[in-house]
């Protein structure tokens, strides 16, 4: 089930954040329980970050923003993961679908998604849920852990309008 998030996820959206198989692929590097309000303030502030349970257990989460303007038809799915004890198990295909279903159904007739180049399970992931390659950013960040620059990789998923 998704929900938005509440103020009493934080720990659990911690915990999953900054775990180590997650946190690489997600926008900050790791820092304790205490420094991750300026993580998630703005998250819980954005009105569009949601979690996803599963048997009232946070199990994922994700944000989904829709763009304004002339792209007003277009959204953005980021600041996705799922809880590693939960891999494997369809609950990211769960997460996904509902959450692609629920933008169609919003009239969003594109979504968008960016994937760390150095991350084929997830590259995998989209592509199997119907996202294309778009482009890459090179270079785009770097980990603290890491000597060298990540690509971004750029992907779009079209439903018919």
């Amino acid at each position: 089930m998704r929900r938005l998030v509440a103020p009493t996820d934080f720990d659990r959206v911690y915990d999953i954040y900054m775990h180590e198989s997650v946190v690489p692929f997600l926008g900050f590097d790791p820092m304790t329980r205490e420094a991750f309000g300026k993580v998630f303030d703005p998250l819980f502030e954005s009105g569009c970050f949601y979690v996803y349970e599963v048997d009232g257990e946070v199990m994922g989460f994700y944000k989904a923003q829709r763009h304004v303007g002339r792209a007003a038809h277009v959204a953005y799915l980021g600041t996705l993961a799922v809880a590693p004890e939960a891999q494997g198990r369809g609950i990211a295909m769960g997460m996904m679908q509902d959450a692609l279903a629920r933008l169609q159904r919003a009239g969003i007739t594109r979504v968008e998604l960016t994937v760390e180049a150095d991350n084929p399970r997830a590259i995998t992931f989209y592509e199997r849920l119907g996202f294309v390659h778009e482009g890459t950013q090179r270079a785009a960040y770097k980990r603290a852990s890491d000597t060298g620059y990540v690509d971004e990789l750029m992907y779009g998923l079209l439903h018919d309008g």
